[in-house]
């Protein structure tokens, strides 16, 4: 069979796919939420990265990224509109291209094994079979590493999180978020081989395991009774900028709680979101005075985001409030970088000093467990950005949690993509780790979701409202949360291996 190392189009040509596989992977996203788009937008960055030299494979990766993240996060600065332009798009510029240079040197790997592993295994099995599973490992590995360094990393536009709602989420509970993006890379990494090689029966395979991997039903998690929640969204002055007094967002979410009144309903628990009150009842009277309120008025605990300040130090918290005072903390373990602290302050404020400015104080990352006990349910607590984080979420299953509590302050995004986004992933985690989850958001958009995807309730964004549900609870688990990271590990280690392997056989040949 013959192997060609030529690139399959004009370097002008890989250069305008790039351009173009941002905006169509970006569609395949909430708020657009065309699932079946990521397929084309993946195969248009692969495609121009086949034949590539190291140099040209590095341009085309950078080029994909920086088209991909300027439209998919663009709302990262809607909070500083009222700076003018340029200065309002330097989050978003220099976010784009930290992680384009990632995606450089994943292109630079994927055009190796293209190099590569059609010359060590140059048969049906290495073209069609080995050579998309080296891809797909390739690509897990970048998400990985971008998902985890530095700083805790930026999930944000893995492939997985475009299919909450597709044919291919019941996967999502047997292999994971890292196992459906090989998935998705493997399945797009073969059809281009099978139209390379013009070949009936690899087509008839490819399209075979496809059909079999779209039908795959998800994991049916036995639930074990159910939790009463009141999830309250306040629609308070929360954002950074917004014009507000001191209080404020307390008297919001004590306001919406009382429309609990008229459910005349008795709950297990009141939860608020991230950010739910800007008064510390742990060092205020005023504010502990008035979680002892809603906590008597409604015989339930009250479960609030706050700012805590202890020993001279900020968190980002979650607070367990019942009976007069905190019984838990969770302080949230991944602030945002540039966002909620200033990695390296020293070093980064004097680059640009009128935007780091704006970030007053570093909240330190949390070190308590994610887990609350509430009247004997234990219960998975979460702020924000912890929902993409893999490695908390799966702990949160593993110290026990039969529901999840995913808090969060949407309000600086506006009524951008943001919030739809971050509820896929809440909706990803739910069918991942079998457990409901109740994302809970001061603006929206708040939602009440089942072990299996499906929705118990929603309420709009920009809404004073309460949630009032009887909540599936779980303590099984599902394959994901058994081997989904081992899963991911193996489709690296593999695709590392067969690298190698490819690298020593073709020199060998040579010598």
């Amino acid at each position: 069979m013959l192997v060609t190392a030529r690139p399959l189009v004009p370097l002008w040509v890989a250069l305008v796919l790039a351009v173009g596989c941002g905006p169509v992977l970006d569609l395949a996203f909430p708020d657009t939420n065309i699932w079946m788009l990521v397929f084309p937008g993946l195969a248009m960055l692969l495609v121009g990265l086949i034949g590539r030299r190291i140099g040209t494979a590095y341009l085309v990766g950078f080029v994909a990224a920086e088209s991909f993240y300027l439209v998919h996060i663009p709302w990262i600065t809607k909070f500083l509109g009222s700076f003018p332009f340029p200065v309002d798009q330097v989050p978003l510029i220099a976010l784009a291209t930290f992680e384009a240079f990632f995606w450089g040197a994943g292109a630079i790997l994927i055009t190796l094994a293209y190099r590569w592993v059609p010359r060590a295994f140059p048969g049906m099995a290495g073209r069609v079979g080995l050579l998309p599973v080296v891809v797909g490992g390739v690509w897990v590995a970048r998400e990985a590493v971008t998902s985890t360094w530095p700083w805790g990393g930026f999930s944000w536009g893995r492939l997985a999180f475009s299919q909450s709602e597709s044919p291919l989420s019941g996967l999502l509970s047997w292999i994971g978020s890292a196992g459906v993006t090989f998935v998705i890379v493997v399945a797009v990494a073969s059809v281009i081989e099978v139209v390379r090689l013009v070949s009936l029966r690899s087509a008839t395979i490819v399209v075979a395991a496809s059909t079999v991997l779209l039908v795959v039903p998800a994991w049916q998690m036995p639930t074990e009774g159910t939790m009463s929640v009141a999830a309250v969204q306040g629609n308070g002055k929360a954002g950074y900028f917004d014009a507000h007094e001191y209080g404020d967002l307390l008297v919001a979410q004590f306001d919406a709680t009382q429309l609990l009144r008229a459910e005349g309903k008795r709950v297990d628990v009141i939860v608020w979101p991230e950010g739910g009150s800007d008064v510390d009842p742990l060092t205020r009277q005023d504010g502990a005075n008035a979680f002892d309120a809603i906590t008597t008025q409604f015989d339930a605990p009250l479960v609030s985001g706050v700012i805590t300040e202890r020993d001279g130090v900020s968190y980002n918290s979650s607070l367990l409030w019942q009976d007069g005072e905190a019984h838990d903390i969770y302080d949230k373990r991944h602030p945002v970088p540039f966002g909620e602290y200033v990695p390296a302050r020293e070093f980064f404020v004097p680059l640009a000093p009128d935007l780091l400015a704006l970030i007053g104080r570093d909240y330190r990352p949390g070190t308590t467990d994610p887990v609350f006990d509430i009247s004997g349910i234990t219960v998975g607590i979460n702020i924000c950005f912890d929902i993409v984080d893999d490695a908390l979420m799966h702990e949160t299953v593993d110290d026990g949690a039969q529901i999840i509590f995913a808090q969060s302050n949407n309000a600086d995004f506006g009524d951008t993509d943001e919030s739809v986004q971050q509820l896929a992933i809440a909706r990803i985690r739910a069918i991942e780790l079998g457990r409901s989850v109740v994302v809970n958001s001061t603006v929206g958009q708040s939602a009440i979701i089942a072990p299996d995807g499906t929705t118990i309730d929603s309420v709009p964004r920009y809404t004073a409202a309460v949630m009032v549900d009887d909540v599936p609870l779980a303590t099984g688990t599902t394959p994901a949360t058994l081997i989904g990271r081992q899963f991911a590990w193996l489709a690296i280690l593999l695709a590392a291996a067969a690298l190698v392997v490819a690298r020593i056989s073709i020199g060998r040949r040579r010598a």
